[in-house]
């Protein structure tokens, strides 16, 4: 069964209504809306989903009341969409991403911050995540947008242009292109972790690394010092 069939009709009016409604996680909601938790925090706290109004999955038949209670008291529990009495094809979504006319003056700033934190990423799926077409991204990537000088790169997430799991799913998309670490082949190009790059081990062994010709001049300098000094010590005995 596809994905789209395992989630509400409206997962973000769906998310609200539980927040607002229940005494679920935000992991809980997260995961029955298809929904990142932080996405799901940001509604509880007002910064996302602002103007759109909750739908009860329970008026819909999406969910029952005891499927709730039981999720209330097991926190690990997971919620379960209940059976469809209708079935609804699924939509296949063709061409960019729709984007609300309130939004659109903020695509360029969003492509921006896509362009500099997810270099990776290809323009088609820069179009897929803020509704935006080629030229567009290459006029911001060449610097030639007639606006470029006030662009300021905008999470897209914050900007309500896509969902941070639309995010992640391109980025890790994107990434299995990447090159890894070949462990037999030493000489092969790699791709290190960001934790293990920003490391404070990291970032000790880089000094090290080009502190290394001082040290060697360091002890040529004590060597000849001493050999300098070894005379007068024979002559005190």
């Amino acid at each position: 069964m596809s994905t789209a069939l395992n989630m509400p009709l409206m997962p973000k009016a769906t998310a609200v209504w539980l927040v607002e409604n229940t005494a679920l996680s935000f992991e809980q909601i997260a995961a029955f809306c298809r929904l990142h938790p932080l996405e799901v925090k940001a509604i509880a706290d007002g910064e996302a989903a602002q103007g759109i109004k909750g739908m009860d999955p329970i008026m819909t038949g999406q969910l029952t009341r005891d499927e709730i209670d039981r999720a209330q008291r097991e926190p690990a529990y997971r919620l379960k969409l209940a059976d469809r009495k209708v079935k609804v094809p699924e939509s296949k979504r063709r061409g960019p991403r729709y984007t609300p006319v309130s939004r659109r003056q903020d695509r360029p700033n969003a492509i921006l911050w896509i362009l500099r934190n997810h270099p990776e990423l290809k323009d088609a799926a820069i179009m897929r995540l803020v509704g935006t077409t080629k030229t567009t991204i290459q006029q911001i990537r060449e610097r030639s947008h007639w606006n470029a000088a006030n662009l300021a790169p905008m999470d897209p997430v914050t900007l309500g242009l896509c969902s941070q799991l639309d995010l992640d799913l391109e980025v890790e998309r994107a990434s299995k292109g990447l090159p890894r670490r070949d462990e037999h082949d030493p000489n092969a190009s790699i791709l290190l972790p960001v934790d293990e790059t920003t490391a404070d081990n990291a970032l000790q062994d880089y000094g090290r690394t080009e502190d290394k010709s001082d040290e060697l001049d360091a002890d040529k300098i004590f060597a000849k010092l001493k050999s300098m000094n070894a005379p007068k010590e024979v002559e005190e005995d």
